[in-house]
């Protein structure tokens, strides 16, 4: 974890406020565009925000944070209660929607999920174009700026979303799409747009089904452990019980906090990120026999 002192919060849309966030002994841990961190709150409750500062500033971190209706405690708290002076822990940058090199790229931003995607239009040059959709502009984080600074290179969409089945004719042959926001805009990226072009960027898991839930074994080959893991608990669960502390957050599937090394067996793939070999996310992830993990 780092230290870093809450510098300031400045409302940058309708129930929408910026969060910059100063080392407090010093630079902070380098970053790319599309990372996340971890934001430990005071009220004991951790959630993960998308960097939307500049990577070359060591000096501070910059988030941003919708006021949700249906908040379970974090974006209310930070809305309501978190002030500039305070004390706050920060994760290391973790990074699961990586800038790959493209000639040419398309951005397309719903809302809130223009926050991986403002580092990634100022790093990916003049062939980059974004397309950003929102209810209106007034609540839209950040669209004064990027017109402002882009130009027609950005298209603001307010009350309706564009034909994605157009923009998909204009691409280049070798353009990369990224795409951030609520799911059914997702979703109608998804049909729109080659999945080989495409890097999607989820808020929420994508509701999937698996078979039942069985008990397994975890063998923890650098302590010489085994660790039984119920039906009903997570394997996060059963490693936490046990005395392994694993960082954990979104418990979704959707962070990658948890990440742990596997070094035999096979696990069933539960989350949304796409683990790579020989490592899985263990709050939602699992097994039907026993798992070696490097724990």
């Amino acid at each position: 974890m780092q230290k870093t002192v809450l510098d300031r919060v400045e409302p940058v849309a309708e129930g929408v406020v910026s969060l910059v966030l100063r080392g407090a002994d010093g630079p902070l841990a380098p970053w790319e565009p599309g990372a996340h961190v971890d934001l430990s709150l005071p009220n004991w409750l951790t959630r993960q925000y998308s960097l939307c500062g500049d990577p070359a500033d060591r000096g501070s971190y910059r988030v941003a944070v919708r006021h949700d209706r249906l908040s379970r405690g974090g974006s209310e708290y930070v809305h309501l209660f978190l002030r500039a002076g305070r004390t706050l822990d920060v994760s290391l940058p973790r990074n699961n929607f990586p800038l790959l090199s493209a000639p040419e790229y398309l951005f397309v931003a719903g809302g809130i999920g223009i926050t991986p995607l403002l580092p990634m239009l100022a790093a990916a040059g003049d062939s980059a174009r974004l397309v950003y959709v929102g209810r209106s502009e007034a609540t839209m984080p950040f669209a004064a700026e990027l017109k402002a600074e882009y130009g027609d290179r950005v298209r603001l969409h307010a009350g309706g979303r564009p034909d994605f089945a157009a923009l998909a004719a204009e691409l280049g042959p070798d353009a990369l799409v990224y795409c951030c926001g609520p799911a059914s805009m997702l979703d109608a990226a998804e049909a729109a747009f080659p999945a080989h072009r495409l890097h999607l960027e989820r808020f929420r898991p994508v509701v999937k089904e698996f078979g039942p839930d069985v008990p397994f074994e975890a063998h923890c080959v650098r302590s010489g452990r085994t660790v039984p893991v119920a039906a009903e608990e997570s394997l996060l669960d059963a490693l936490n019980h046990a005395g392994f502390r694993i960082p954990s957050g979104c418990r979704e599937g959707v962070c990658g906090s948890c990440e742990i090394g596997v070094v035999g067996g096979e696990p069933e793939h539960r989350d949304d990120i796409g683990a790579p070999d020989g490592r899985m996310y263990c709050c939602v992830s699992r097994a039907s026999s026993r798992l070696d993990v490097d724990l």
